[in-house]
């Protein structure tokens, strides 16, 4: 992938690369291994998405402070940027409250589900969400097996925005959720893309990789978040 120059300056909007927060990497040693290959493969920005969930029940405050640590410790050209990887559950709820969230730039809140099963009324949160001056970014529909063709379109034109998992592209999620990709990617639904990255063995392999299709490749050069 990194010879398609898909990744000269690109932007990873999804990485689990903040150490020691979440199921990502777990040291800051790891940490910079991983910003060195996405560097040398070209891309110019890295958002740190940790998750924040029930299970996960990261501060703000701690993403903030980790967070300060990683920059102060890497070296190199890559801008690095803090959000976070919402799971749409209770925690959400109270935190959409309270105003504390991790945002992308002009409030686009990056969120997920379970794969398996969405919560009650999905499009009716995520509408919440639209009226309360918040963009969703839902991170990586393709993944979602309770979600059909209509309902893509229906969040699509209710203007939530769809991130892709480069990996999906790849099959490594399996045959299904790479078809599913490529057909929301040739319905020009994905407005960003990430590499989900939670090990470098992940990410070096998603960097050497040269099996995407040109047509897809020039698809992805198209993606726009706004």
């Amino acid at each position: 992938m990194r010879d398609s120059g898909l990744l000269q300056g690109a932007v990873d909007r999804h990485t689990h690369i903040l150490f020691g927060v979440d199921d990502g990497v777990k040291t800051l040693d790891d940490a910079l291994a991983v910003l060195a290959v996405e560097e040398a493969a070209g891309i110019s920005d890295v958002w740190c998405t940790p998750h924040v969930m029930e299970d996960m029940p990261n501060t703000t405050k701690v993403l903030k402070e980790r967070f300060l640590l990683l920059k102060a410790a890497y070296k190199g050209r890559i801008r690095l940027h803090l959000a976070a990887e919402y799971m749409i559950d209770t925690l959400l709820e109270e935190r959409l409250q309270n105003g504390d969230l991790l945002t992308m730039e002009d409030d686009i809140l990056l969120v997920e589900t379970s794969t398996v099963a969405g919560p009650i009324g999905l499009h009716g949160i995520l509408a919440d969400m639209m009226r309360a001056g918040y963009r969703p970014l839902l991170a990586h529909p393709e993944r979602y097996r309770y979600l059909k063709d209509e309902d893509y379109e229906k969040l699509h034109e209710a203007g939530v925005r769809f991130q892709l998992n480069l990996p999906s592209l790849l099959g490594y999620y399996g045959e299904t959720v790479r078809t599913r990709a490529e057909w929301i990617l040739k319905q020009g639904w994905y407005n960003a893309f990430g590499s989900d990255c939670h090990r470098i063995r992940a990410i070096a392999d998603l960097t050497d990789r040269k099996a995407l299709d040109v047509s897809l490749v020039d698809k992805l050069k198209e993606i726009s978040l706004f």
